[in-house]
């Protein structure tokens, strides 16, 4: 009797993406805020399609020999969250990361402003969540989706924004780079897995210390020019 041999499909929800992996924000005019209540005219810029996971900063911790906190050590030493978003990284890391990006790909890299993240997110529909206006747990990383920690980055395809980039609600905060303000503070944008559906609304912006980094805190490159893979 011959025995059958039976390949399971890849999960494409685990793996890690290309570091060069982004999506287009197109020129234009987007409304943004929770009312809508800003117009905000933008150039075209590229935006990581999902957030920069634990493998992608190994690597840059590995290159330049960046000195590492404990905790984000034991996040990088940890092989199973290798395609999850980074966490335990400070503002100065994130920049960092940036200008190691730039030479790697051979591009500007750096964070995108908040309002192209959030249009990014929102769309040129202006959505309350990067999927639509009606909250859905199944489509993100929040308190009602019940993961309690962070997940893959490729997770929740079917919660990606219109022009295509995912884990924009929950999963893990994301610096952006706005200016500081009057106390020194830098910007945080999307929520985390520790946030209910009203965290994680594309809208959402909260002060953070640059200098404070936490587990729920990752983010992810902008490229002003060139082609995304």
């Amino acid at each position: 009797m011959t025995a059958t041999t039976v390949s399971s499909a890849p999960d494409r929800t685990r793996g890690v993406p290309p570091l060069d992996a982004c999506v287009a924000v197109e020129p234009g005019v987007y409304r943004l805020g929770d009312a809508g209540e800003r117009l905000v005219e933008l150039d075209r810029v590229l935006i990581g399609r999902w957030p920069v996971a634990t493998a992608h900063f190994r690597a840059f911790v590995d290159a330049t020999s960046r000195p590492v906190r404990p905790a984000l050590r034991g996040r990088l030493d940890a092989e199973q969250l290798s395609d999850h978003p980074v966490g335990e990284v400070s503002f100065e890391d994130a920049v960092a990361f940036c200008a190691w990006a730039s030479v790697e790909l051979g591009r500007m890299v750096r964070l995108p402003c908040g309002d192209e993240w959030e249009a990014a997110a929102r769309g040129s529909e202006g959505r309350v969540w990067p999927w639509g206006d009606v909250f859905d747990p199944g489509r993100c990383d929040s308190v009602e989706s019940g993961w309690g920690w962070t997940v893959p980055v490729r997770a929740h395809p079917e919660g990606a924004a219109a022009g295509g980039a995912e884990q924009l609600a929950g999963n893990v905060w994301e610096w952006v780079g706005d200016p500081p303000d009057e106390d020194g503070w830098r910007t945080v944008r999307g929520g985390s897995y520790l946030d209910t559906a009203w965290g994680v609304r594309c809208a959402r912006a909260l002060p953070a210390d640059p200098q404070r980094p936490t587990g729920t805190t990752g983010f992810r490159i902008a490229v002003d020019s060139g082609r995304a893979s």
